[in-house]
């Protein structure tokens, strides 16, 4: 039984290990939104050149993807250029400049907007890094710096694959911690430490 449960607990962490290796890229999160509603979304842009930073991070809106607004990102300056004037306003694209993000670490930066239509979105993400050097982040998903995407849904009954992913990636993470408690319960005699 224990086999069986460490063999699983395995199975499952192995999972998680290299669906966390697809996520090693810029990310817009999350990857699936309901259309036409307004909520907060996430953009992580990874520092992976050695002895470097990451000094500055510039997101290309797509058409159809309205940001209402920005939570502030210390350490960072932030300027948008943007189609229009006042309440009419369309950001068009955003750069923040002025940070030192090591390698290993996501530079973060959070807005609010809506997704307007029920669709693909790509992003296109320009990273500098401190000794100059540029990584677009703009090519196919097959490539070695995709372009983040989301897909924006009129409703999420439908079963398509995206969801159905994030649903797979939630059961295996509880299917993981049940699977350890179950190993240190079933050792009986053994103290945690």
């Amino acid at each position: 039984m224990n086999r069986r449960l460490v063999t699983g607990a395995l199975a499952t962490a192995a999972v998680l290990v290299f669906t966390g290796a697809a996520w090693a890229h810029a990310e817009v999160s999350p990857g699936v939104v309901l259309a036409k509603h307004a909520q907060e979304y996430g953009l992580l842009v990874p520092t992976e050149k050695e002895n470097a930073t990451t000094t500055s991070v510039e997101l290309t809106v797509p058409s159809g993807f309205a940001i209402d607004s920005f939570v502030p990102s210390p350490g960072w300056k932030r300027t948008e250029q943007t189609k229009g004037s006042g309440e009419e306003a369309i950001v068009q694209k955003v750069t923040w400049t002025g940070g030192k993000i090591p390698t290993g670490e996501d530079s973060a930066f959070h807005f609010l907007a809506t997704a307007n239509d029920s669709k693909t979105y790509e992003f296109k993400v320009r990273q500098t890094y401190s000794d100059g050097s540029i990584v677009d982040w703009s090519g196919p998903e097959s490539s070695d710096t995709p372009a983040p995407t989301i897909e924006a849904k009129s409703s999420f009954g439908d079963g398509s694959s995206s969801t159905l992913g994030i649903v797979a990636i939630a059961l295996a993470g509880v299917a993981l911690v049940v699977a350890i408690v179950g190993v240190v319960a079933g050792s009986g005699k053994r103290a945690l430490a």
